[in-house]
C-alpha cells in the first residue's frame, strides 16, 4: 500500500473510532453485527428504540427500517473514504449524520459548519443548540430523531454548496433515507429544500406547506441559523413543527410555567 493509501486508510479508521466513541458516549452497550467485509465484522449503528404512542389510524405504519439496504455504519464508512468532489481536500472530518436508526422525524440541513467539521457530528454549533431546543419543544430528544445534511463535508468558509457538490453527495443521503424510513422529513432552509425537491422557490414561500420526497412527506421550514439572525421567524417555524407533530399523530408537551 502506498503513502496515499495508508493516509486514506488512517482517516477511515480514525473517523470510525470517533464514531464508535460517540456511540459509547450516547450510552450504547452493544452493537448489531452486519455482514462481514473482507473477513472483518462491520458494526451497524445501534439505537434504543424510543417509546412512542400508538399511531392514529390515519398514519400508515412504517416498513421495517433498512430492509434490503446497507447499515448506517457501512454508509458512514464509505462517506469517510469519499473523494468524489473537491471538498475532501479541505475537510477535517466527514459528517454522515447521527441519531435514532428508526426515527419518526428526519431533520435535514444544508452542510456541516466549522464545529461539525471539527467533531464529525451534525448540528453541534450555535444553530445546533437552537435545533436541540426546537426538537425538545416537540417532545423529543435529539437521540430520538435523526439529523443530517445535504452535504457530508464542510464547504470552505461555509459557502453555499454548489449544484455539482449536491448532486455528487445526495446519493449518500438518499440511501440513508431508504434505511431510516422516517415518517416525516423536516427540510431546514432553502438549500435543503433545493437539494431534496429540486425547486428554486424561496423558503419563505415554501415553508408551512407539505411536499413529498420519494413517498415521504416533507415539511420545509427555516434553518436554525436563519432563526438566530431573525428571531421573529421562530413563530412561523414553530407552526411548521406543530404541523409535523399533527402529521405523526402527536401534540407538543405542555409548556412549564416560568420557575418550575
Amino acid at each position: 500500500m502506498g503513502a496515499d493509501g495508508r493516509k486514506a486508510l488512517g482517516e477511515i479508521l480514525g473517523q470510525t473510532a470517533d464514531y464508535l466513541n460517540w456511540l459509547k458516549d450516547e450510552g450504547a452497550v452493544h452493537v448489531e453485527v452486519a455482514r462481514p467485509i473482507r473477513g472483518k465484522e462491520d458494526v451497524a449503528q445501534p439505537g434504543v428504540r424510543a417509546a412512542s404512542a400508538e399511531p392514529p389510524r390515519d398514519v400508515a405504519p412504517r416498513a421495517v427500517a433498512g430492509s434490503g439496504s446497507r447499515s448506517l455504519s457501512e454508509i458512514a464508512v464509505e462517506i469517510a473514504a469519499c473523494r468524489k468532489c473537491g471538498l475532501h481536500k479541505t475537510r477535517r472530518k466527514t459528517v454522515p449524520g447521527q441519531g435514532h436508526p428508526e426515527p419518526e422525524i428526519l431533520f435535514i440541513g444544508e452542510a456541516p459548519g466549522a464545529d461539525e467539521d471539527e467533531q464529525g457530528l451534525a448540528f453541534v454549533g450555535a444553530a445546533g443548540q437552537l435545533l436541540t431546543k426546537m426538537i425538545a419543544a416537540m417532545g423529543f430528544q435529539r437521540e430520538e430523531v435523526f439529523i443530517a445534511n445535504i452535504l457530508k463535508c464542510r464547504p470552505p468558509e461555509n459557502r453555499p454548496p454548489t449544484p455539482v457538490e449536491m448532486e455528487t453527495c445526495i446519493p449518500y443521503l438518499k440511501e440513508q433515507i431508504q434505511r431510516l424510513k422516517p415518517q416525516v422529513i423536516v427540510a431546514l432552509g432553502a438549500t435543503a429544500v433545493r437539494g431534496l425537491l429540486k425547486v428554486e422557490t424561496g423558503i419563505t414561500r415554501l415553508r408551512g406547506s407539505w411536499h413529498v420526497f420519494e413517498g415521504i412527506p416533507v415539511m420545509p421550514t427555516f434553518h436554525p441559523a436563519y432563526l438566530l439572525r431573525n428571531p421573529p421567524a421562530k413563530k412561523e417555524a414553530w407552526a411548521d413543527l406543530q404541523a409535523v407533530l399533527r402529521r405523526i399523530g402527536k401534540t407538543p408537551p405542555p409548556v412549564k410555567p416560568a420557575g418550575v
